[in-house]
């Protein structure tokens, strides 16, 4: 089932309507695991940082040992020419993907040059004004490169990050802050994290357990020009129960502010609500 609707889907050459069939039963990425993808955002008539994500979804296939066909520049090109089924009131999540198709001797590597290229646009709308999350640990922590492919958004890693939300979900709240394998505070279950304390932004410094997002950085950068204090720092549990405000960073949402962690309350603060602000004007700028 898919998770938007509305949906086109770029393959073999042209685009399609509809969300078509593209992997086969034999596929290696079909069962053995070796996709990644990408997640860019089409939102107000702007795609931001659209060339970034396409630039990543490549790097991602290459630590998967999948050798990347499309160049970011082309990718881009293909996804203007897919948007333009949709209005420029519609949001859409536009997420390319690639695949290896056959493996080596003994199957488990792919080999390297025999790829699957997809681009999926589906329309699901942004989160109103008023979205907020509530926070809770979980048994789950985030892997190390030696472990797994931390240095890539493969669809294999995603299992972990389930279990994470759904520990959550069982305990009542909406999703989990999680640590690395050192007990740092790495990440949430499905997007990047940022604390407020005595209006100063800390965030977890990227140690290689999980992906620095392209929205965490364009929130630094935003914040910094702004005159704001941004640190990427070891930060632990306890600091986010000291923390004044609390807000998750992704591509999905953009900005989510944090309204409790395990019985601690934050309110919606200035810099939250400043940030949010200072990402939609840099994007609708078209810097």
């Amino acid at each position: 089932m898919a998770t938007g609707s509305n949906i086109q889907t770029y393959f073999e050459g042209k685009w399609h309507k509809g969300d078509m069939m593209v992997l086969r039963a034999a596929d290696h990425g079909a069962w053995l695991g070796s996709s990644v993808f990408d997640g860019a955002r089409y939102s107000q008539g702007v795609a931001p940082d659209l060339e970034a994500h396409c630039a990543r979804v490549n790097r991602s296939a290459e630590a998967l040992m999948i050798k990347p066909t499309v160049s970011p520049e082309k990718m881009v090109e293909l996804v203007w020419e897919g948007l333009e089924h949709y209005s420029k009131d519609t949001s859409v999540y536009i997420r390319p993907m690639y695949w290896a198709l056959e493996g080596t001797d003994l199957a488990v590597v792919p080999k390297y040059g025999s790829t699957g290229f997809s681009i999926c646009l589906e329309e699901i709308p942004m989160a109103p004004p008023n979205a907020t999350a509530r926070l809770t640990t979980t048994r789950f922590r985030r892997p190390v490169l030696e472990d797994s492919v931390v240095n890539a958004k493969a669809g294999c890693l995603y299992p972990n990050n389930a279990r994470m939300l759904a520990e959550a979900r069982s305990k009542g709240y909406d999703n989990a802050l999680v640590t690395d394998a050192m007990g740092n505070v790495a990440e949430t279950a499905t997007a990047n994290v940022f604390m407020v304390r005595d209006g100063e932004v800390f965030t977890p410094i990227a140690n290689g357990t999980f992906l620095a997002g392209i929205t965490r950085s364009r929130h630094i950068s935003n914040l910094r020009i702004d005159g704001s204090t941004v640190h990427e720092s070891v930060l632990t549990f306890e600091d986010f129960r000291s923390a004044d405000e609390v807000f998750m960073s992704g591509n999905m949402m953009k900005v989510t502010p944090v309204t409790e962690f395990d019985g601690n309350s934050y309110q919606v603060g200035p810099v939250t609500r400043r940030v949010r602000e200072l990402y939609w004007d840099w994007a609708l700028s078209g810097r």
